[in-house]
């Protein structure tokens, strides 16, 4: 009997000694240079991030790209438009000083390359397209494709695809951040679009002379242009892997299938394929029963059961003057719990300061950033 207890307690001394596995999440924001004076100095950067190290965060997924201008010095913008950094930051590197504070406290930087395809907002084209106009996307009246304000370069043509893969690679090979995130407007074009010169003799070629259908919403040429992306969806995976196999590629697309309905996006190709290491789709809703339908619909129909490791969602935190009540932020980071998602990556990083005791609590045990690659 003596023996037996003597073991017993031998074998409990040994499992309290054993560490227990380090769970792993992404728990990440998204940083922007609109609505937000967090890039415009290194003091207000180590401000914010050291209030992200103090709510449990572990991962900023930071604007590099929007408005046809980078929040780096970039000699691509330098030489296409003049216009080396975003104007907001005369002084200062943004990216870099945010790397370097963010390191020091263990946290992830993804490169966000807001804009996307996306060639300015508002300003009919802007200085990209004044610069190249044979860039421009096109409708089916050969009008520039403009939807909700947002005017769009020709995501499906050769010279603008190497112009947003040389803005990628630019990043990737100057600064040390983790990896880099496109959303809903990369790799992504209006459905509207696809009726300028090139992408019309394309469809051409590979469709017996046809011309496309008028209809733009026609299924097979959604089909067929929406492919077109996922090929360069796989080409931004392989640049940024060959060049750093231990880079993160990840995808903040819009809702699927509406995704792929309006802006072409067949993000669960993307997964299928292999082609992204983390996709944070934007499950952004107002109640609780319609992010908890959106949700079921991503875990149960979009997402294999092997991919799940990379799913996690976009909550929507501030937008403008909106903010989500506490109760419905606290139901819909419940629901990620109750479907297995250890964490989220919420948008934006000025609504967080709405709900400091929250995060504290929900955020309470530290996880580390997972191995997605």
């Amino acid at each position: 009997m003596n023996k037996l207890l003597l073991s017993l307690m031998v074998l409990i001394l040994v499992s309290c000694n054993i560490p227990k596995p380090e769970v792993e999440a992404v728990r990440g924001v998204w940083l922007t240079n609109v609505d937000s004076q967090v890039l415009n100095t290194k003091e207000n950067i180590i401000e914010a991030v050291n209030l992200l190290d103090e709510l449990g965060f572990n991962a900023i997924f930071v604007v590099v790209w929007n408005k046809a201008m980078t929040t780096y010095p970039s000699k691509i913008m330098k030489e296409l438009t003049g216009v080396e950094i975003d104007t907001l930051f005369p002084r200062i590197d943004p990216l870099k000083e945010l790397i370097e504070v963010a390191h020091n406290k263990n946290m992830k930087v993804i490169a966000w390359f807001e804009f996307g395809f996306s060639s300015s907002y508002q300003l009919d084209g802007g200085p990209i397209l004044k610069a190249k106009p044979h860039w421009a996307a096109k409708d089916v009246k050969g009008n520039l494709v403009t939807k909700n304000g947002f005017e769009w370069m020709n995501g499906f043509h050769p010279e603008v695809q190497q112009f947003m893969l040389s803005l990628i690679m630019e990043v990737v090979r100057n600064y040390n951040v983790d990896g880099i995130q496109g959303d809903d407007r990369l790799p992504a074009m209006p459905s509207e679009s696809g009726y300028d010169e090139y992408t019309v003799e394309l469809y051409k070629f590979y469709q017996q002379g046809k011309n496309p259908p008028s209809y733009h919403k026609d299924y097979n040429w959604i089909k067929w242009r929406s492919g077109l992306l996922t090929d360069f969806m796989k080409t931004i995976y392989d640049s940024v892997k060959s060049y750093n196999k231990n880079l993160i590629v990840s995808m903040a697309p819009s809702i699927y299938p509406w995704s792929e309905e309006e802006y072409l996006q067949d993000w669960p190709s993307w997964l299928k394929g292999g082609y992204v290491d983390l996709v944070c789709p934007q499950v952004y809703r107002y109640n609780i029963n319609d992010y908890s339908k959106a949700l079921n619909e991503i875990v149960g129909e979009q997402v294999s059961k092997q991919d799940l490791k990379k799913l996690y969602p976009g909550v929507l935190l501030k937008v403008g003057n909106y903010y989500p009540s506490e109760e419905f932020l606290r139901q819909m980071i419940s629901e990620n719990r109750k479907h297995g998602l250890k964490g989220e990556v919420f948008f934006f990083y000025e609504g967080l300061k709405k709900f400091p005791d929250l995060f504290k609590e929900f955020y309470k045990d530290r996880v580390k950033f997972p191995e997605l690659n």
